[in-house]
């Protein structure tokens, strides 16, 4: 490389090394491989060849399998046998139950609306119609009803687990109603369940029985469960009070106080070792590493935020007295980190959880149905758990219902494999 050469630009073609890779060999034609020079006959250099990759796409293809199931008698004729066919979803039906996964992925992984899968079917040369569409996958979500109430009951038994809700429609003939998409989650598996009510009492149910820590933002319906005497802790979010001060920073400068102290306590966040995939003595090295860190660095920085808060003044009804009343408010909730190494400092796992959703619900709007809705938040569930173990959801969703076929009542979680 000589100093005139320019630096290359950009970050680089990137590795792909889940991609199979297929050799195209390209030969000159008879009539080009003579010499330009002295007219000598071209003759092959051997194996060396000049090499360079190209990705490209292999086309997407519905053929229709004929399955001849050979019929068997013995001599007698008391008897006959007939060879076992696929396994099926619908009984009877006659699409397999790959199509139906691949139906099923495309909307809840990839936002794909059914009718937009129908035209892009159809220039593939399928001709179907929603409705079938509709049938694979609300028939998949009754197979794989045990597998999401097994993920519900799997995430009630963690010591610390995220909640969130976020708003979904339910779109009826004269005029559509608004649900909610209320979410449970752990490092491991995300449960969501969609409800037209946003009120305590279906917090109360989704959260029945559980002894752990919540980790919420600052919505009423938990603070009541808190109050209603039930045996859950409530920790708050502290992303949530950090976007009060960020919202009042234009008019009142002097949040920066606030803002500063807590990019501060996200920097000694940054120096804990994680939890995520520790277990036993391995786990129990991580929680003390991460309590002593945190009775050091954090809990000084804590003190000082709580004496900055409670010395300012601010106008009623302004941004800054909002931010101030939220944060002191909910100040138990935001410093219980500091005391307890297993609960994480915000709610943005549960956000980042509900991305997904979010996504599909501005591609096909929500759903056309009350049972749409359930059929929703049960594969979203087991789309979303299966990505957040490294699986693909669509080798994953096939071997789950395949699992739950041969196995009536059974469920295979994710985190199992």
């Amino acid at each position: 490389k000589t100093d005139s050469q320019e630096p290359q630009r950009g970050h680089g073609p990137k590795a792909q090394p889940t991609l199979p890779t297929v050799e195209e060999r390209h030969e000159l034609p008879p009539s080009e491989q003579t010499c330009g020079i002295c007219n000598g006959a071209m003759e092959a250099m051997g194996q060396q060849t000049e090499d360079s990759e190209e990705i490209t796409i292999v086309k997407r293809q519905f053929v229709i399998v004929v399955h001849k199931r050979q019929k068997y008698r013995c001599r007698c004729n008391a008897s006959v046998q007939t060879a076992p066919g696929p396994l099926k979803l619908i009984p009877g039906g006659r699409y397999s139950l790959a199509f139906a996964v691949e139906v099923a992925i495309a909307k809840y992984a990839y936002h794909l609306p059914l009718e937009r899968q129908v035209r892009m079917m159809r220039h593939e040369g399928l001709r179907i119609d929603s409705q079938t569409l509709w049938d694979q996958i609300e028939a998949l979500s009754r197979v794989l009803r045990p597998l999401y109430d097994a993920i519900r009951a799997h995430i009630l038994l963690s010591d610390v687990l995220h909640a969130d809700e976020t708003h979904w429609l339910l779109m009826q003939k004269g005029g559509s109603k608004k649900w909610y998409v209320w979410a449970l989650a752990t490092e491991d598996a995300v449960y969501y369940h969609l409800n037209p009510s946003r009120g305590q009492d279906v917090a109360r149910t989704l959260l029945d029985g559980y002894t752990g820590v919540a980790m919420t933002d600052g919505y009423a319906a938990y603070q009541a469960l808190r109050k209603a005497g039930t045996t859950l802790r409530l920790a708050h979010c502290m992303a949530h009070a950090r976007r009060k001060f960020v919202e009042a920073l234009p008019a009142y400068p002097q949040s920066q106080g606030a803002l500063d102290l807590i990019g501060e306590l996200y920097s000694v966040e940054r120096t804990l070792p994680k939890l995520t995939g520790l277990h036993g003595a391995e786990r129990e090295h991580a929680l003390v590493l991460r309590r002593d860190i945190r009775k050091k660095e954090s809990a000084p920085r804590m003190q000082a935020l709580h004496t900055w808060l409670v010395s300012q003044t601010a106008l009623p009804k302004s941004l800054l007295h909002e931010a101030l009343s939220y944060t002191l408010n909910l100040w138990p909730g935001l410093s219980l980190f500091v005391d307890d190494p297993r609960v994480p400092i915000d709610n943005n796992l549960c956000e980042r959880d509900l991305r997904g959703v979010v996504v599909g619900r501005k591609n096909h709007y929500g759903s056309k149905s009350e049972r749409g809705t359930q059929v929703a938040a049960l594969l979203y569930t087991v789309v979303e758990t299966a990505l957040k173990n490294g699986h693909d959801p669509r080798d994953f969703l096939l071997r789950a219902t395949t699992h739950a076929l041969q196995n009536p009542g059974a469920a295979l979680p994710p985190w199992a494999l």
